[in-house]
Order: structure tokens, then sequence, then C-alpha cells
């Protein structure tokens, strides 16, 4: 599949926050949005840009895909899905995008970033409920068990994350450092998600 292949600080420069795509560079003083809390390009500094009510939706649902690591045709596939839900379609579709096994990969601290998970993913070093999934947008059900594969255990990469991240930070989350596993406990209420976004943005988006 494709995917973005630019400078991803450049995004989140444009978006104005961060989006935390680059790892422990994200977190600290060398991160460009630090240095450089503007749009990037030659007008980034003087230009002063006025959205419209679609500029506004756009910018929200760029900065979702981004935030997540997905191109238009699958963040499509995901909102028709969540539209097809029951309950508020905006917090469905967060939800869902929870569910990715790259994002929960990073959310337990395994990987430094989505992207990194999803490389990881790919190459084959996590089991879920012991059997190998090679797939980043496999979807989580709740009491999946993810764990790192036996040959990738003394992962430089891995425990270097783990030592950076806090025990147990997401409620639906439960991660045992020692046994280098995580359980997918429940799927999240969209309050307990740590993402700055208005997804209803979204939702009217589409609804055009």
């Amino acid at each position: 599949m494709a995917r973005y292949t630019g400078p991803v600080c450049k995004l989140c420069r444009r978006e104005k926050q961060k989006l935390f795509l680059k790892g422990s560079k994200c977190h600290s003083e060398k991160c460009p949005l630090e240095i450089k809390n503007y749009p990037p390009g030659e007008h980034g500094t003087g230009r002063r840009m006025k959205f419209s009510e679609y500029g506004v939706q756009l910018r929200e649902k760029q900065k979702i895909k981004r935030i997540y690591g997905v191109l238009e045709s699958q963040f499509r596939t995901y909102f028709e899905k969540a539209n097809r839900q029951k309950g508020v379609t905006g917090e469905n579709l967060i939800k869902l995008l929870e569910r990715r096994m790259d994002n929960v990969v990073f959310r337990l601290g395994f990987a430094p970033s989505r992207k990194a998970a999803r490389q990881m993913i790919i190459h084959k070093h996590f089991l879920v409920n012991g059997k190998t999934v090679n797939i980043p947008s496999y979807l989580l059900k709740a009491g999946d068990v993810i764990s790192v594969s036996e040959k990738s255990k003394k992962m430089d990469i891995i425990h270097d994350t783990l030592r950076r991240t806090k025990d147990n930070l997401y409620p639906w989350l439960l991660v045992n450092k020692a046994e280098l596993s995580g359980a997918f406990n429940e799927i999240p209420a969209r309050e307990d998600i740590p993402l700055n976004v208005n997804e209803q943005l979204v939702v009217e988006l589409y609804s055009k």
C-alpha cells in the first residue's frame, strides 16, 4: 500500500500541533514544532490563513488520518463502517482506529511511533493470542493478548521504548513489561482516548 514518505515533522507544523509521528524526538527540544511554530513553506511565517467551514472540516480529517497513518480510501472505509454501527458515528470512527494493531502496539510502548509499529508488525515481531499477525490494520477485539515473538525479545527498540513508557498508561490496555506482552482489555470509551481532535467535523464533511 502507498504511504506518505515525506518529512513527517512538516505534517505537525501544518496542523499546528504535535501528532507524535517521530517517536522520542516529539518529546524533546529538537521537535521542529518547538523551533518553528508556524506552517511550513516559503510564506509560513507571514501568511494568515482563514479557513472556510469546509476548510476547517478538511483540516480535521487530515489531522486524524495523519495521526493514525491511514490513507484516504482506507479512512473512508473506516468511516462507512462506523456509520453503520450503532451509536455516535464520530466516536465509532475513533474507536475503530484505536483498535488497529499498529496503534495498540504503539500505545503499549513496544514501538516509538505508529509508523515504527507498522514496520515491526510487517516483519512479524508480534503475536496476537499466540499467533503471528503481520497486518498493521488488523482490528483487535476485547480480550486479545499481544506479545513480542520469541525471536524479537532482545530488540533494543522495544526495550528502549518501554523504559520511556509509563506503566499501564491507558485504562483499556494492560502491559506486562517483564513478559513483553499486553492485553487489549476492552474497546475504550471516547472520553478515555487522549486525542485532541473533533471527529464530528469529519462526520459533517462526509455528510455533504
